[in-house]
């Protein structure tokens, strides 16, 4: 198995993306023990799309860790996708939105080129777990992945990626303990063994 990770822990304001790098070391530390190859980008460097491509065409599993930033991804992060799927355009991962002239009516979002490729969304919040859970709170018991997220989980799928159960880490500004992070640092690692082991 061959894994790419994406580090979205943008540095900015009074962010340093420091749990996000945190994350990112658990998650090597994890592969490491395991023996898997892995990559890994951190989106607060220079890159060059098309090498970043190649990352996505070399791995069997794509990781994106990122903080979400007035409920969307760091616009560095939207920056790094824009530029290395644009760049991945007939060249390993998609060819075209999917459809035909000759009926354009169906099959859109069906012409991603990396098939048989999984990836996994790891996100990091301000928000506690029952903003998304409890009646009247915020989020109107959406959970991220329905809510949030759904737009980049379908631009994963556009590219013909198959997602994998990610992990979400909550309350990380208010209620960020040392217990608690430390008790993260357990249930992520289990998780990563059970979708990745």
């Amino acid at each position: 198995m061959k894994i790419f990770i994406i580090n979205g822990g943008q540095k900015f304001a009074h962010s340093g993306g420091a749990f996000n790098n945190m994350l990112n070391n658990w998650t090597t530390d994890f592969l490491k023990e395991k023996g898997v190859e892995f990559r890994v980008t951190n989106i607060n460097d220079e890159f060059d799309a098309f090498d970043e491509v190649e990352n996505f065409k070399w791995a069997d599993t794509i990781i994106y860790h990122f903080p979400v930033w007035w409920f969307q991804v760091p616009n560095r992060l939207k920056y790094y996708i824009d530029e290395v799927f644009t760049a991945g355009h007939n060249n390993g991962v998609y060819k075209n939105d999917g459809r035909s002239h000759t009926n354009p009516d169906i099959n859109y979002g069906t012409g991603g080129l990396m098939h048989g490729k999984k990836y996994m969304v790891n996100t990091t919040w301000n928000a506690p777990e029952t903003a998304f859970t409890m009646e009247g709170e915020f989020f109107d018991q959406h959970s991220v992945d329905e809510g949030i997220l759904f737009g980049f989980h379908k631009m994963n799928q556009f590219a013909a990626l198959e997602r994998i159960d990610g992990f979400h880490f909550h309350d990380l500004e208010k209620n960020a303990t040392h217990e608690r992070i430390d008790a993260y640092e357990k249930i992520y690692k289990a998780h990563l063994e059970r979708v990745i082991g």
